[in-house]
């Protein structure tokens, strides 16, 4: 384990596709911080709207659905102790990381200045061999890092956002999940059973399946090497050095 095991940041922001998508990538990792009065806010990019594969369902089921999963969404963002939450509303499914998206995230990044950044990798195509990532995620992701760096940080980008009064933001870290060589693990054994509660939150998506033994399994892999029981690992790019002394967490 490393420095960057227990930085707890003052405030992250988690950018992701769907809703679901948090609860079974980072949500262990949000809720410990949010414990630790780490104030949260949840970009949700689409709704979710084309997850469902019922035959008797059309396309006038769309808005049905995209509220059912929000409302599943703020649902798990309650047990995770995550208060703010944002969804934009993208078509699900055709989601594509556009210049429109990367500066509707740095506006986002801009008006509630986290210090983190947590979000997929968009490098990440196939995981094991029986998984091939959803091209929402990866859109998502690489939105969320190019708005990270260099959007929200740079004062002439995006200038109409700076008359509008969205002032540049520099963010400290990112912490990239999925990724191939992560270097650091978060140990969430005090907090996994909230991540399991909040995916529950997710029925619409995961019907009578319970995903207890899958999640544990998943965590248990993860902190193997590691000594811990359950884990979350991450690349964390730090882009913003600090002082020890004045760290989230050491005040």
């Amino acid at each position: 384990m490393n420095e960057a095991t227990e930085y707890i940041p003052r405030r992250a922001m988690s950018i992701h596709a769907h809703p679901d998508d948090q609860e079974f990538t980072v949500g262990g990792t949000l809720a410990k911080w949010a414990r630790a009065g780490c104030e949260i806010v949840a970009i949700t990019i689409t709704s979710g709207d084309s997850g469902c594969n019922d035959p008797a369902r059309d396309a006038s089921y769309k808005p049905e659905l995209a509220k059912i999963r929000e409302a599943e969404q703020l649902a798990a963002n309650a047990v995770l102790g995550i208060r703010e939450a944002v969804f934009l509303r993208y078509p699900d499914g055709e989601l594509e990381a556009t210049l429109a998206l990367r500066k509707e995230l740095t506006r986002l990044i801009r008006l509630y200045r986290p210090d983190v950044i947590v979000t997929g990798d968009p490098q990440g195509v196939f995981y094991g061999n029986g998984y091939i990532n959803h091209p929402d995620h990866r859109a998502a992701a690489q939105a969320a890092l190019y708005a990270t760096f260099p959007s929200a940080g740079t004062r002439l980008i995006f200038t109409d956002l700076l008359e509008a009064g969205y002032e540049p933001h520099n963010v400290k870290r990112v912490y990239v999940h999925g990724a191939e060589k992560p270097d650091t693990w978060i140990d969430i054994s005090d907090t996994i059973h909230l991540k399991i509660e909040a995916l529950k939150k997710h029925v619409s998506q995961l019907g009578d399946w319970d995903p207890t033994e899958t999640i544990q399994k998943w965590a248990e892999e993860d902190g193997r090497e590691r000594g811990l029981r359950y884990s979350e690992s991450f690349k964390v790019m730090v882009l913003v050095e600090e002082d020890a002394s004045h760290a989230p967490g050491k005040d």
